[in-house]
C-alpha cells in the first residue's frame, strides 16, 4: 500500500554557520530532558526546542505517571495491564524493561526534585485510570503532574552548566552520511533564539524527542508544536516508522462547541479513576456492560462507546459527571480541570461537563529497538515519536511519561558503551520542497474526516486523495509555517498508508468496514518508508519477525 509522494527534503537557505557537539537532543519534554541530562555525562550536549524549553506536551499532562509503587502492586501486574490495553501487538519485552526499569526511573525523577502528592504518612499518594486495575499513578498538584515533572527536569537541566539550549528553532533534516548514519542536522533558530537563520549541527549522535502529531487534526489535546517534525525528518533520513495507524483518542475532552479548533482541554482520565462517570443527553450510564472496568476500560473502548452514542443520539458530545465529588474534592485533587472548565463557563461541582474525544497520543512512531536505536546509524528516538514497542494498537493511561523516563535512561547507556565517531555529511542531492502553510486547516479536515475515531476504506482513499492535492500546491517562502505544514502532510500520508492497509479493527484503529481484530491475518506490525520517490510504503511485520528485529 503507498500514499501520496512527499516533499524529499525541506526547501530552505543554505546554512549560514556550523557548529559541532557530540549529542544533539530534539526536544525538552520528559523524554528530551531526561535524556541530555544522562548524556551529558558522555560529552557535549546541545538541546534543541522549537519554542521556549517547557512549551511541550509534557506540561500538559493531568492524571501522571505508571509505576509499582506500592507494595501490594507489582511489575508483573503493570505489565499485564499494559499488554491487554495494546490490544495484542504490544512488545512483551519491550513492556517488561518498562514496568521494572520503570520505578527506579520515578525514584530518579523524585532525587532531582519533582514533588509528588503524598499521604499523611509520606509516602505518595496513588490513583487509579483506565485500564489499570492496581492504584499506580503517582501524580502531582493534583491534576498538574506534567507540569511539575517538566519545571523538576527544566531546573535541573538550567544548573548542569554543559548543556547548552537553543530555544526557538526548528530542526529542518537531518544530514547524513556516505552508509546512510547520521552526521548532524540543519536547523533554523529564529529571532528569539541565541543564533540567527539556518545553520548546520555536526553531530555523533541524534536523539530524536520532539513529540506527537496531534496538529494534524481539527481538535487534539497538543499543543500547537505538535506537528510531527521528527516523524517527518526521520521518514526523510530513511527511517522506517511503525504502528502510525494507531493514533489515540482520548476520550473525555471538554466539548466547546462545533467550531472549536486546536488544542482542547483535557478532563484527565483519573476524573473517572475517582469515581466520576459517563452519560448521555437522558442521563443514561452508557458505559455499563460495555467492558468489566464500565467506565475505566481502556482509552480506545471508552472512546468507541462515546462515538457510537453519539451516532446513536445524533448528539455531538456526551458529558462526565462528577458533580457527587463536592467542592473541596474537585479544588483538592483537581483545581487544574476545575479551573479550564470555570473559564469556560462550566462548574463542575454543580453541573455535567460536556466531553467528547480528540486526538491526543501516537502509539505509533519511529521504530526503536530496546536501546532507542531507529534504523538510521547514529538516530536514537525516544517519547511520543518513538515506537519502543510499548504501547502497541493502544496506549494504556499514564505509560507515556514512564516511556520517556525509561527509554532516555537506556539511550543514554547504551551510548555510554561508545559514541558514533563524527561522520561526513554528502551532499544532499534529494529534491527539496515546501508546502503552502494555508492548507493545514483543510488538512484537519481531510484527516477528522477521514482518519479519526471512525474510519472505512472509503474514509482513508478520500483522505489520501485530499492530501494528495494538497502537497501539489507548491510554496516558495521557506520559513516555519511552511515547513511545519510540510511535516504534517508527510506524516498524515505516511498514517493514511498505514491505516488503509490495515483491514481490520484493533485498539485505537477502527475500521467500520472491517469491524473485527484479525489475529490471522493481522498480527503483527506495519512499517512506513518512503521510497525513492519520496512515497510512503507500507509492509507487514508478523509479530515473530518483529520480536527478532527489535530483539536483534
Amino acid at each position: 500500500m503507498s500514499g501520496p509522494a512527499v516533499p524529499q527534503r525541506l526547501a530552505a537557505p543554505a546554512a549560514g554557520w556550523t557548529e559541532t557537539v557530540d549529542v544533539v537532543v530534539i526536544g525538552s519534554g520528559v523524554a528530551g530532558l531526561s535524556a541530555a541530562l544522562k548524556a551529558r555525562e558522555l560529552g557535549t550536549v546541545l538541546v534543541v526546542t522549537k519554542d521556549v524549553v517547557a512549551s511541550g506536551s509534557t506540561q500538559w499532562a493531568q492524571g501522571g505517571v505508571a509505576a509499582a509503587l506500592d507494595p501490594e502492586d507489582s511489575p508483573e501486574e503493570h505489565l499485564h495491564d499494559t499488554l491487554v490495553a495494546g490490544a495484542g501487538l504490544s512488545d512483551p519485552e519491550a513492556v517488561r524493561v518498562l514496568v521494572t526499569e520503570g520505578p527506579d526511573a520515578v525514584r530518579d525523577l523524585i532525587d532531582l526534585g519533582a514533588r509528588f502528592d503524598t499521604l499523611a504518612d509520606g509516602e505518595i499518594s496513588l490513583g487509579r485510570e483506565g485500564g489499570h486495575h492496581r492504584n499506580r499513578i503517582a501524580h502531582a498538584g493534583g491534576d498538574a503532574t506534567g507540569a511539575e515533572i517538566e519545571r523538576a527536569l527544566v531546573a535541573a537541566v538550567k544548573r548542569a552548566k554543559d548543556i547548552r539550549l537553543i530555544e526557538h528553532a526548528l530542526v529542518l533534516d537531518l544530514l547524513t552520511a556516505e552508509d546512510g548514519g547520521i552526521a548532524g542536522v540543519t536547523l533554523h533558530v529564529m529571532g528569539e533564539g541565541q543564533l540567527d537563520g539556518v545553520g548546520a549541527i555536526r553531530t555523533r549522535a541524534v536523539i530524536l524527542a520532539s513529540g506527537g502529531l496531534g496538529q494534524l487534526y481539527a481538535a487534539t489535546t497538543n499543543p500547537s508544536v505538535s506537528t510531527g517534525d521528527g516523524m517527518a525528518l526521520a521518514l526523510r533520513a530513511g527511517a522506517k516508522v511503525r504502528d502510525l495507524e494507531f493514533v489515540q483518542f482520548h476520550p473525555t475532552v471538554l466539548w466547546l462547541g462545533k467550531s472549536a479548533k486546536g488544542q482542547q482541554p483535557l478532563v484527565s482520565e483519573a476524573v473517572r479513576g475517582e469515581g466520576a462517570f459517563l452519560v448521555d443527553h437522558t442521563g443514561k450510564r452508557f458505559m455499563q456492560g460495555q467492558h468489566e472496568l464500565a467506565d475505566l476500560a481502556p482509552r480506545d473502548i471508552v472512546a468507541k462507546a462515546i462515538m457510537r452514542q453519539m451516532l446513536a443520539t445524533g448528539k455531538d458530545h456526551v458529558y462526565l459527571d462528577a458533580r457527587h465529588f463536592g467542592d473541596e474534592k474537585w479544588r483538592v485533587r483537581f483545581p487544574t480541570i476545575l479551573a479550564s472548565c470555570r473559564s469556560h463557563g462550566i462548574d463542575p461541582v454543580r453541573e455535567l461537563i460536556p466531553v467528547a474525544p480528540a486526538c491526543h497520543y501516537s502509539s505509533g512512531g519511529v521504530w526503536t529497538d530496546l536501546n532507542g536505536q531507529t534504523s538510521v546509524p547514529g538516530l536514537y528516538a525516544c517519547g511520543e515519536v518513538a515506537c519502543t514497542g510499548v504501547h502497541g494498537a493502544n496506549r494504556l493511561a499514564s505509560n507515556s511519561l514512564l516511556e520517556g523516563l525509561v527509554f532516555a535512561r537506556r539511550i543514554a547507556a547504551h551510548l555510554a558503551n561508545g559514541l558514533p565517531e563524527q561522520r561526513e555529511p554528502v551532499a544532499d542531492r534529494r529534491t527539496p520542497g515546501l508546502v503552502d502553510a494555508d492548507v493545514v486547516p483543510e488538512l484537519q479536515r481531510a484527516m477528522t474526516v477521514g482518519a479519526g475515531v471512525i474510519r472505512s476504506g472509503t474514509g482513508l482513499s478520500e483522505a489520501g486523495a485530499a492530501i494528495g492535492k494538497l502537497i501539489e500546491q507548491p510554496y516558495d517562502e521557506p520559513g516555519t509555517p511552511g515547513w511545519e505544514a510540510t511535516n504534517l502532510v508527510t506524516v498524515a500520508s505516511a498514517l493514511i498508508t498505514a491505516a488503509t492497509a490495515r483491514e481490520e479493527s484493533r485498539g485505537a484503529h477502527w475500521r467500520e468496514d472491517h469491524p473485527d481484530r484479525d489475529d490471522l491475518h493481522w498480527f503483527g506490525s506495519l512499517d512506513v518508508t518512503l521510497d525513492q520517490q519520496a512515497v510512503p510504503q507500507a509492509t507487514f511485520v508478523s509479530r515473530e519477525s518483529e520480536e527478532n528485529d527489535r530483539h536483534g
